[in-house]
């Protein structure tokens, strides 16, 4: 018969049991500190960048929920929300239909053509192709790299740091 006696085998088990925690809780960190990154490139995008912001409100849409630990993982979500109708159009690009434009406060629609103000009760729209003017994906593809390597750091940190390396 052979046998095997481990020394300080409950002190190995404590600490192998706490490394996903400290994993976890390491990449939740760093997730929130790139995600902060992430949504500061977005709105700088919607001020200028991508897009020339008319009344913010694009850009005051854009957050972040998270970080939260599901399970064994660290989710993190950018988004553009709110009743903004054009978020999406703007993001993936797309077709409006042709459609009548009617006032909602007034007896008529008010607007300059050619320098001159017109006032008109229907305006025939003929529809628009409206190109992608990526804010979110962009960024995200921009700072790819820099999640990778910062959360590949964050293991490793946090693991070095568990183990006492």
């Amino acid at each position: 018969m052979f046998t095997v006696s481990l020394t300080g085998a409950d002190e190995l088990g404590a600490r192998l049991d706490g490394l996903p925690a400290s994993v976890l809780a390491a990449v939740a960190a760093k997730s929130a500190a790139l995600a902060d990154q992430l949504l500061e490139l977005a709105r700088t995008k919607l001020q200028g960048g991508v897009l020339k912001s008319r009344t913010g409100a694009l850009a005051a849409s854009v957050g972040v929920i998270g970080p939260a630990i599901e399970g064994d993982r660290v989710v993190t979500r950018l988004f553009a929300g709110g009743d903004l109708k054009y978020a999406a159009i703007q993001e993936y690009g797309g077709v409006t239909a042709p459609h009548d434009i009617l006032p909602e406060r007034a007896k008529a629609l008010a607007f300059l053509v050619g320098g001159e103000q017109v006032f008109a009760k229907v305006v025939h729209h003929p529809g628009s192709r409206i190109p992608a003017r990526s804010y979110l994906r962009s960024s995200l593809a921009e700072m790819a790299d820099e999640i990778e390597s910062g959360m590949k750091a964050a293991v490793l940190d946090a693991l070095s740091q568990a183990t006492g390396s």
